[in-house]
């Protein structure tokens, strides 16, 4: 995962993305990427998933 922080606290899952990070632009290079979870990962000590990517215009 890059720059993604996810806790788990009873049913509530909190996701942590700072913003002001860039990794850099996509395959397609139309945009800038500032978070992947890099695929569908499984939240830990869960049985559920989740895929993430947040980035912005170039």
């Amino acid at each position: 995962m890059k720059n993604v922080e996810m806790t788990v606290e009873g049913t509530m899952l909190t996701i942590k993305v700072d913003l002001s990070k860039e990794f850099g632009p996509s395959a397609s290079g139309k945009t800038i990427i500032i978070a992947s979870t890099e695929g569908n990962v499984t939240i830990k000590d869960r049985e559920e998933k989740i895929g993430l990517n947040v980035y912005k215009k170039k």
